[in-house]
């Protein structure tokens, strides 16, 4: 299932345009904020969809019969353009356990590139919800590897992968390999360059995030 959020709530569409907006783009404390509220909304969306329970809780007049998560999902995300996202999502879901996995393209001079996987600090995640946040999806192909990657650890009851803007080709990629998946994004784009870039997209999230990296 895909959810374009832009759709359904005016304020994404509003911080979708400011994070495309190259002019805007400079201010890297907005572009995060922006990301993170973004993340926020698909927290407060993905909410409705967990089990709850009934719990008693003891106020100062009596006890009040409230309803509450059955348990916190995992966050999950790509270092490091992730981590604007995934503290919005941290936001909303305050007791969720937390992984990261480092992920990046390996760039070949005849310009073609590789996924590379790191580093991964990952939690228990057998038969829990996990939320994977990643501002871009573009080809798909970073993201499939990951999911894959995160299953090694143990059976996913239920994924959510939350975005800023993707690429049709690579929501296609990633639900053909994990169709039971629901991708939340904040926009939808149609191309997808030959190099592997959305247009017109907003550019490099991880640099207009947190600054540009040495290219090695």
């Amino acid at each position: 299932m895909i959810i374009n959020l832009s759709e359904h709530h005016s304020l994404v569409s509003n911080w979708i345009a400011e994070l495309r907006d190259q002019d805007i783009q400079t201010d890297q404390m907005r572009f995060r904020r922006n990301l993170e509220r973004i993340g926020e909304v698909a927290a407060y969306e993905i909410s409705k969809k967990l089990s709850s329970k009934n719990k008693e809780i003891t106020t100062p007049l009596g006890i009040a019969n409230c309803s509450v998560l059955q348990s916190q999902p995992v966050l999950a995300t790509i270092l490091r353009a992730g981590l604007g996202m995934h503290n919005g999502l941290l936001n909303y879901f305050d007791k969720a356990e937390n992984a990261f996995i480092s992920a990046y393209r390996k760039h070949h001079l005849d310009g073609s590139f590789d996924i590379q996987l790191g580093y991964m600090s990952c939690p228990e995640i057998e038969d829990k919800v996990v939320i994977i946040s990643d501002p871009m999806i573009a080809t798909g192909a970073s993201l499939v590897k990951v999911i894959q990657y995160l299953k090694q650890e143990g059976e996913i009851k239920e994924l959510h992968i939350v975005c800023a803007i993707a690429c049709t080709v690579g929501l296609e990629f990633v639900l053909k390999a994990h169709a039971n998946a629901t991708i939340w994004c904040g926009d939808i784009d149609d191309e997808l360059t030959a190099k592997g870039y959305i247009v017109p997209g907003l550019g490099d999230a991880g640099d207009l995030a947190f600054g540009p990296k040495i290219q090695s």
